[in-house]
């Protein structure tokens, strides 16, 4: 991708680092993570205007920490060390180090000891909020290194060499919890660095359609429709450099939300004019799920059969010698982090994995952004609201929404449920405020009563969460009065349904979804 200006930030496990690019990008300068264990030259040839150490959870001092290659300061740009980062920089550049006798987690004050760029248009009169999260700490800089910053429990708790424009805090300016920590990166960005906002999402859609067209060339692509916000940004970019060399499958597992799959073909080929096949393969799903209760082989099943009929479409497709996929970056993030990937907790829940036999070269064009970025190029490309702002859904559909057997009963209960949840949060003007909402049909029944009987019905669970990026997520404090609405909807409307409970759990431990 050009861009006119380049951030690099070397990744040494902190479980934050992507809140660092984010922060960065937000900024309006392009920036991207590499892993600790890449050569000084490979990030030379990548050519940074500044770079950043990431924090990180082992101690400088450790046999197997995270290593450090001195040819990153002799680049010659500006260098901000974050936590872990200000550690290794002390460390290697001839300071003194020591654990901390506790580690520190939490608020901490910062009292400014210098003049710096750094602090420029804060209040350094004042003290700062700041976030720990550390055990070593400096106990003396490296020669040509001042103090600029200090806590309660770190003297230095930020210093600078400004001849030479390295730039270390203890404490992460990253997150939140920081106060100002937004200001302390762009002063870092475009005071010391001298950078400039040259990262928009305009640029990035014009820079992604010259080069789709200069890798695909005459070839035909074939991309996988799902509905959701990545592969339909995918489809309406590539629509856009390629036309009618691109052709869109669209499988219906039958496990989507109610008329959803209608809704979003039938949208995209009227306003879009997609090359898009529409296959219903909804029956041969139901019949493969028959019976089948544990969630890893619903997973396994709903996967399988959709590569198979993936793959017989695709065949029928001539000249296609590229697969399109919605690949983001945070995907790509995960596979190069020094570490790997992270533990799988259970089978991914976009359905994905196409076969060998394909012989197809992957085209990426999202792969640099995140979530909200992409949302953004939607925006640029004319995308309605409801499909920007759709709020995510699993690959396998409403089968881990419904705990236990997939029938076409309780799917149709589901879907009853679900659509109310939507509908509420959409007329109370929650829906975009809030990262998913949805309804949660459980493998229980509850005795009621409805009139002058008595009833064994179903339950059904709502779960709403507020979230950044799925990583985390807490659950939504909706106001109690939209909350009985929804209940009293779905158990006046909905068939088969006497009871609505709230789902109130945290990710983690917790999930978003219950399978």
């Amino acid at each position: 991708m050009n861009v006119m200006h380049k951030v690099i930030i070397i990744d040494y496990g902190s479980q934050v680092t992507q809140l660092i690019a984010r922060r960065v990008r937000e900024a309006g300068v392009y920036s991207e993570i590499h892993p600790c264990t890449e050569a000084a030259s490979a990030i030379a040839a990548l050519k940074p205007d500044a770079i950043i150490l990431s924090g990180g959870p082992s101690s400088v001092t450790d046999a197997d920490a995270p290593p450090y290659d001195p040819g990153l300061i002799d680049l010659g740009v500006p260098v901000l060390g974050i936590c872990y980062g200000m550690q290794l920089l002390a460390h290697n550049l001839g300071g003194e180090l020591a654990a901390s006798e506790d580690r520190e987690y939490g608020r901490a004050e910062l009292e400014f000891l210098a003049e710096s760029p750094l602090w420029d248009g804060l209040d350094r009169k004042a003290l700062l909020t700041v976030w720990m999260s550390h055990g070593d700490k400096v106990l003396a800089p490296p020669p040509g290194f001042t103090a600029i910053g200090r806590t309660p429990n770190v003297d230095y708790a930020a210093m600078a060499n400004e001849e030479k424009k390295i730039y270390a805090v203890q404490f992460h300016p990253e997150v939140a919890h920081t106060d100002q920590g937004e200001r302390i990166l762009h002063n870092f960005l475009f005071k010391v660095a001298g950078l400039s906002s040259s990262w928009t999402m305009s640029s990035f859609v014009d820079t992604a359609l010259a080069e789709s067209r200069d890798t695909i060339g005459d070839a035909g692509v074939i991309c996988g429709l799902s509905g959701g916000i990545d592969s339909t940004v995918v489809a309406v970019l590539l629509n856009k450099a390629i036309g009618k060399q691109l052709t869109c499958i669209f499988v219906d597992n039958g496990l989507l939300r109610l008329n959803e799959g209608e809704e979003v073909v039938g949208y995209l080929r009227k306003h879009f004019d997609l090359n898009l096949r529409y296959v219903d393969a909804a029956d041969l799903f139901l019949s493969r799920l028959e019976g089948v209760e544990d969630p890893e082989e619903k997973r396994k099943i709903i996967g399988h059969t959709f590569i198979e009929v993936f793959d017989k479409e695709a065949k029928t497709v001539d000249n296609a010698r590229f697969l399109a996929q919605g690949t983001l970056y945070p995907d790509v993030i995960e596979s190069v982090s020094f570490k790997g990937p992270s533990a799988v907790i259970k089978s991914h829940h976009n359905v994905g994995g196409l076969p060998e036999t394909m012989n197809m070269d992957l085209v990426e064009p999202l792969r640099e952004l995140f979530k909200d970025e992409v949302r953004k190029v939607a925006v640029e490309l004319g995308l309605p609201d409801f499909i920007v702002w759709r709020h995510p859904f699993p690959g396998p559909g409403l089968a881990i929404r419904i705990i236990g057997e997939i029938t076409a009963e309780r799917l149709h209960i589901l879907r009853q449920a679900d659509k109310i949840v939507q509908n509420e949060l959409v007329a109370s003007n929650w829906y975009r405020k809030v990262w998913q909402g949805f309804a949660v049909l459980l493998p229980l029944k509850t005795v009621g009563v409805m009139g002058d009987d008595r009833t064994y019905e179903n339950v059904i669970a709502l779960r709403v969460v507020d979230s950044v990026d799925a990583m985390t997520a807490d659950w939504s404090r909706l106001p109690s009065e939209i909350l009985a609405r929804i209940s009293n909807r779905i158990i006046n409307e909905v068939k088969g349904v006497n009871r609505v409970v709230l789902d109130i759990s945290s990710k983690p431990p917790s999930t978003i979804e219950w399978e």
